[in-house]
């Protein structure tokens, strides 16, 4: 049995348990998990994945530095207000570093000017979107963060926003089958950040916190399948038929 095959396997198994802790609410059981499956995944990446992606690695590695910085935050005991929490500062550093080298990754490919000047109206709808999104989902969070906390809510938000809309631009302006793997895994990732803030600043209810996992997971499902296509010729992409 090959490597590739082995690491498929235990990633299968690992998402399970994960699920299943979740669904337990055992939290602490869950985030070791959670960090075992970004790991796997990376080492997954790096052996089965011929033409590697330097973003798109360093996205890997940089999002499994931040869950292992989660994993240890369940572990030390909780910070008084009136002391500052470097590791939630220094977690969320990481995961908005990750989110953006993903989303440089996307932006490699795309000819950006071509872009801007082809989906003009696009855009400037997409940006008002996400300017909306942004206050509204992080507006829920004002009341029980200080200053720098929201702020730093506030930069994480408009990193998700921003991959999602690359993402989707990316989508129309390719049409193929790693674009629409990266839009979904986006779309994904972000449903995930919004249900994961709704269980923590809005309700507990633990059903909020499983729908959160299945969608991470999804989201790197879909990530790790993008990882082995390549971008089709825009021709093949249009008129697939007329190459069969």
């Amino acid at each position: 049995m090959s490597v590739s095959k082995i690491l498929i396997g235990v990633l299968i198994a690992l998402s399970v348990v994960f699920l299943g802790f979740q669904i337990s609410e055992m939290e602490v059981e869950a985030a070791g998990i959670r960090t075992l499956l970004i790991l796997f995944l990376t080492l997954l990446y790096y052996v089965r994945v011929k033409n590697k992606r330097l973003y798109f690695i360093l996205f890997l590695i940089t999002f499994l530095i931040a869950e292992i910085l989660n994993f240890i935050g369940w572990l030390v005991p909780l910070v008084p207000d009136t002391e500052i929490d470097y590791l939630y500062f220094i977690g969320n550093s990481m995961y908005i570093l990750s989110y953006s080298l993903l989303t440089v990754q996307i932006l490699s490919s795309m000819n950006v000017v071509n872009i801007v000047k082809k989906l003009p109206f696009h855009l400037l709808i997409l940006v008002i979107l996400d300017v909306f999104c942004v206050i509204v989902v992080t507006n829920t969070t004002i009341e029980r963060l200080n200053y720098n906390e929201y702020y730093v809510e506030l930069i994480y938000n408009s990193i998700i926003m921003i991959l999602l809309t690359v993402a989707l631009i990316n989508y129309i302006d390719k049409n193929d089958k790693k674009a629409i793997n990266l839009l979904l895994g986006s779309i994904f990732i972000f449903f995930s950040e919004v249900i994961q803030l709704a269980y923590f600043y809005v309700s507990n209810d633990n059903v909020l916190n499983v729908f959160c996992s299945l969608f991470l997971v999804l989201a790197f499902v879909f990530f790790y399948l993008q990882s082995r296509l390549s971008y089709e010729p825009q021709e093949a992409a249009l008129y697939p038929n007329l190459l069969t």
